[in-house]
């Protein structure tokens, strides 16, 4: 009898040790506060060719940016733009630079039929 108790004092005890745990150290999120946030990032690798970089600033309902890019023609990609509720996302693209494509040599092969003559039967 004196085990069942004690069984039965030590679920009990377990049972609400569950309910207690962590609520010490809960974290709140608003789930409605004001956005806020800027970035930006820049990658430039002369050894590999790739170039780009892109900046954002969002206040609130308002996204503003821009990104740029070296394209392989030689020019570079820059976009700007915004986006809210009222307008939606608008760009505006622009291209710097003229394009650069290198003259390419086409060379042409023929292939000949061989035929072989071993005489007449």
């Amino acid at each position: 009898m004196f085990t069942k108790v004690l069984v039965l004092t030590a679920l009990a005890a377990l049972a609400n040790a569950q309910y207690h745990y962590g609520h010490g150290h809960e974290h709140i999120v608003d789930h409605y506060a004001h956005p806020k946030y800027h970035f930006d990032y820049g990658v430039s690798d002369h050894h590999t060719g790739d170039h780009h970089s892109q900046k954002e600033v969002r206040d609130g309902d308002v996204v503003h940016g821009e990104y740029s890019l070296h394209e392989p023609d030689g020019t570079v990609r820059i976009v700007k733009y915004t986006a809210d509720h009222k307008n939606g996302f608008n760009a505006q693209v622009i291209r710097q630079g003229h394009a650069q494509h290198p003259e390419t040599t086409h060379k042409s092969h023929f292939v000949v039929p061989v035929q072989h003559h071993h005489g007449h039967y």
